[in-house]
Order: structure tokens, then sequence, then C-alpha cells
């Protein structure tokens, strides 16, 4: 069977998508990509803040500057697959008695809009299970409700820089240091994700709707605990370590003569081949690399010899030597550029090829659905939607309404 022949493993399922930015909009598309068929709701003219995000495709192809009203943002090609777009303006009254009329005809809601602003609205869990009980309300916040930070913005920087992770990451002689990807932002959705499925689950047991809640600070935070930092900090260790991990030295990105290898020999046979290669294979009986355990407390000595090594050899030297000859895990640091074109997860769909709604494809890359199922098919294969083209059929065929109300409702802005 085709893949577009295979059932998807939402289908069935509808979800009205209030959310902005990335924290919310990629537990969105994720619900999308699995089959799920999201309608996503932003005020006529649109409200997305993604919108304004560099760079931009058109007309004149990709460029940095929005100075044609038609130009879309990448971020929102990216985001806003797999999704209707309708428009309706949730701070009137008539909005508001419209979005009521759809809760009654889905099956979750996502938010993920800034403390308070579900409420002042009207449109919080209390107000919209109202209409229909059965609803999964699932909101993704930043610090918590209530906000452990009220008044605080929740952008990704802030939440790395609250959660300790940006404490732990970068050398020891240097500052904190942001993860290069919006790690908060692109983790609490798939927290969310989990908590609306399961409560799909119970609901299908019970009949029972529920509020679900993901902080992207809790997210992070408890990733962090995963490691007992805690601990290293009472025993003396630095908590920021560079590119090494030193609980498990040897392990660790080294320099080469050309470039840079990850290699991990921490296992007593990788480190005593590892040994081998190096020609050091009397440290194996030194005490202070004889046990995992002493070996951290004089990792950087250990780094620095395996290091001298690595920088006298080119990385596919290194990789042949330790990779193919001797079996311990090694790989070239790769750039972005070299993933994103990579063939294999091209062909797997982990990197897609995005593709503009007038235009066509882009030769941009974009994220891709990283799951497969054996009698299912899911993949972010829709393009982003045009602002409110799917407003004729949801308001229209789903709700009823006539299409001289829906002129007199677009004349009067609420749709």
């Amino acid at each position: 069977m085709t893949n577009e022949a295979l059932a998807r493993p939402l289908e069935g399922i509808r979800v009205l998508d209030l959310t902005v930015a990335l924290a919310g909009p990629y537990g969105s598309l994720l619900l999308g990509g699995l089959g799920a068929e999201v309608i996503r709701v932003e005020a006529p003219g649109g409200s997305d803040i993604a919108r304004t995000n560099p760079p931009f495709v058109g007309a004149r192809g990709l460029h940095f500057e929005h100075a044609d009203p038609h130009d879309i943002s990448l971020s929102l090609l990216n985001r806003a697959r797999n999704k209707k777009s309708i428009t309706l303006d949730l701070k009137s009254a008539r909005g508001r008695a419209i979005l009521g009329r759809l809760v009654e005809h889905v099956d979750v809601v996502m938010e993920n809009m800034s403390d308070g602003t579900a409420a002042r609205l009207g449109v919080a869990y209390e107000d919209l299970s109202k209409f229909n009980p059965r609803i999964v309300y699932a909101s993704v916040s930043a610090f918590g409700d209530p906000s452990a930070y009220p008044g605080l913005k929740g952008m990704d920087i802030i939440v790395q820089a609250l959660s300790g992770l940006m404490g732990v990451t970068g050398f020891a002689d240097g500052p904190p240091t942001r993860c290069g990807l919006p790690v908060a932002d692109l983790l609490a959705p798939l927290y969310a994700v989990n908590g609306i499925l399961s409560a799909l689950i119970h609901r299908g047991r019970t009949g029972e709707g529920q509020h679900v809640k993901v902080s992207m600070l809790d997210c992070l935070a408890s990733l962090v605990a995963e490691e007992h930092f805690d601990v290293y900090e009472r025993a003396g260790y630095a908590l920021r370590t560079g590119n090494y991990h030193d609980r498990l030295v040897p392990f660790g990105v080294y320099a080469t003569a050309d470039g840079h290898v990850a290699i991990v020999a921490m296992m007593p046979e990788w480190f005593r081949a590892l040994m081998a290669a190096i020609g050091r294979l009397e440290l194996i009986e030194d005490p202070r690399f004889s046990a995992r355990g002493p070996r951290m407390r004089h990792a950087a000595e250990m780094n620095a010899l395996v290091e001298a090594w690595t920088r006298q050899h080119t990385s596919a030297e290194i990789l042949t030597e330790l990779g193919t000859k001797r079996g311990i895990p090694c790989a070239p640091v790769r750039a972005p550029g070299e993933v994103l074109n990579d063939p294999v997860l091209r062909e797997r769909g982990a990197v897609v090829e995005l593709a503009h709604p007038e235009y066509g494809a882009m030769g941009v890359a974009g994220m891709g659905l990283p799951i497969q199922f054996s009698r299912c098919h899911a993949a972010f294969d829709r393009p982003a939607a045009t602002l409110g083209s799917a407003n004729a059929e949801i308001y229209g065929r789903l709700l009823g309404i006539p299409d001289q109300e829906l002129a007199a409702l677009g004349k009067a802005g609420v749709i």
C-alpha cells in the first residue's frame, strides 16, 4: 500500500489550535502529522508572532526583509503545515460565541497564551469545557499555572537561564551558554502531546475530558535533574565541562588535524582499545585511570592525552583506526548543512523540504516527523495554509453558518 492509502493514527481527532510562536504550534504540528484535523485560529490579519520571523519567502525568493505583505516567514511554513487556517476575533463577544460553537465539535483545544490571557478572553478550560465537557484542553506555559515568575515573558532563553541548563552548558572557564536550539520551546510540546494522548485514552475509558498543563520550565528542569549536578557540586567537580562528559571519560569531542570527532570509550574494552591505539597501554594499570571513579578525578589529564593523539591524525584516519579496526564508538562532528542534506535522513522523512502554498518547493529544509509506523502513515506532508483559507469550510460546512452571515462577520472583522 502507498503511504497515501494508509490510515493516519489520529484520524477522527479534531484539534482547535489557539497557539502562537513555537512551543504551542510545534505540539499541534505533531498532532497534525499524526493525522488529527488541526484547525488553527488566528485573529483577522494574522496574530502569530512567528509571522514576523526572518527569513521570508515570496515572489522575490528567500530574503530577510519583510517588505511585501505576501511574504511568508519560513518559521510559519515550518510550523503551520498539516493545519487548516481560520480567522476569528477572540476579543469580541461574537468571536467568542463562535469559538464556543466550534468547541462543541472538537476533541482537543491547545493554547500557550501569556499568563492570564485565556481567562481574560473567556477561553480558559473552565470557560470552554462548559460547551463540551469531553474536551482535552492542553495549556503550554512558560513557568506553570500559577506562574512562578508573574509578569515575566516566557521566551526560550529565559527558560533556559532559569532551568539550570545554561549553568551546565559551556566550558568550565567560560560563561554559562545557551543551547544552540530553542530546546525549551521544542521539549514542552513533546510532553504536551504525551499528555494529550494520555488524556484521550483516559477519556475513551471514562468519557471524561480534562485540563492538561505543561510548563516549559518544569520540562527542562526535569531533564537537568537527570544528571546529579548537586552531588558533583558538593564534591567539587566543575558543572560545565565543555565538550567532555567527565563522569564517563574518555567521552567527548576531540580536535583532529582537519576537524573534530566524538569518541566514547568509558567501557573497559573500549578504554583498553583506545589506549592501545594511542600507544599508552600502561595507563590501564595507572591508579589515576584504572577505573572510572579515579578517571573522573583526572578527566582533564585523560582528555589532554587523547586529544594530543587525535590532533596528529585526520578525522577519517581516526574513524578508521578507532571505529573500523577497534570497535570504539566514534563519529565525525557534522555541520548542520551536512545533516539537513543527509540522503538517509531525507529518505526516512526526518528532514523534509518545505513548500510554499503558492510557489511550491523552496529548496529549504524543514522539520520532519521522526516516527515510523508499520500500519499507519504519519508525516508533515501538507503545506502551510494561507491565512483564513478554511473559513468557508469550518464556519460554513461544520457550523452551518450561511454565506450571507459569513460575509457580514467578515465585514465586521469578526472573522
